[in-house]
């Protein structure tokens, strides 16, 4: 099954302009949020080709600077899934295109590999996209987020086939307080990466867009408003600690979380 990974990333963000250039500290030195994306793309397996896509110059220059291939895309696109259906229109013939947010650079290899490996068994599912178990600590964390009033982490839920119900930036579902650091709670956090059968990925840009899309800023609620399939696959951790930059708060974070790692 050939697979495309593209990894979106847009200068203009408002509530963090700049974040793919910004600088993360870890073991291997100093490297931008955009090529520990890609560095972690390059670590999948199951991946045939990896390109940046991006609306900005600056970005270009950099990614190029350091090997990667870059596909320019228009500056209207309203979020990373329309810039992957522009992508595609560009470098057809990929049976699974994958949309690794570069702003996710702890996602680990398997993630994208299981994700695969779901579409390939669930032939009715139009996308796959991971979620991962909260122990006490992450969903502390998330809690922590809204109170402070950040826009963190999204939970989903999904039904006993795992189809997704519906995915928030709202910690869902309720959940009572009192889980330990390491325990297992109810909760799943949606770790942004997607990967789309190429009908459902060219479609995309014509469906229209939803209260709840609109609401929640969360891009796949776009397919889910229009009835097609999202699958929810359950990812483990294996012991590495996953978020995303977000917001300046969590570079921190980030360089803590990959100081562990080693």
């Amino acid at each position: 099954m050939s697979v495309l990974i593209v990894i979106p990333a847009r200068y203009a963000s408002s509530r963090y302009p700049g974040k793919p250039l910004v600088t993360l500290r870890g073991p291997d030195g100093e490297k931008t949020l955009i090529r520990r994306s890609w560095d972690a793309a390059q670590r999948v397996t199951s991946a045939s080709r990896v390109v940046v896509a991006t609306d900005d110059e600056r970005i270009r220059a950099h990614c190029e600077g350091f090997g990667a291939e870059v596909v320019m895309t228009s500056d209207q696109a309203q979020n990373g899934t329309e810039r992957c259906a522009e992508v595609v229109q560009k470098l057809p013939g990929f049976e699974v295109i994958v949309n690794l947010q570069g702003d996710a650079p702890l996602t680990p290899e398997w993630f994208i590999d299981a994700l695969v490996a779901d579409l390939r068994a669930n032939v009715k599912a139009d996308v796959a996209t991971p979620v991962l178990r909260c122990d006490g600590r992450t969903l502390e964390s998330l809690r922590a987020d809204r109170r402070a009033g950040r826009v963190g982490g999204t939970t989903a839920v999904f039904d006993a086939a795992m189809r997704g119900l519906y995915f928030s930036k709202e910690v869902i579902p309720f959940t009572p307080t009192g889980y330990a650091d390491d325990a297992p709670t109810p909760v799943f956090h949606h770790v942004g990466v997607y990967a789309y059968r190429p009908a459902a990925l060219a479609s995309y840009p014509n469906l229209p867009s939803g209260p709840l899309e609109r609401l929640e800023g969360l891009e796949q609620l776009r397919f889910l408003e229009n009835g097609l399939r999202v699958l929810c696959t359950e990812v483990a951790a294996k012991g590495r600690q996953f978020w995303e930059l977000n917001n300046p708060s969590d570079v921190a974070l980030i360089e803590a979380i990959l100081a562990r790692a080693g």
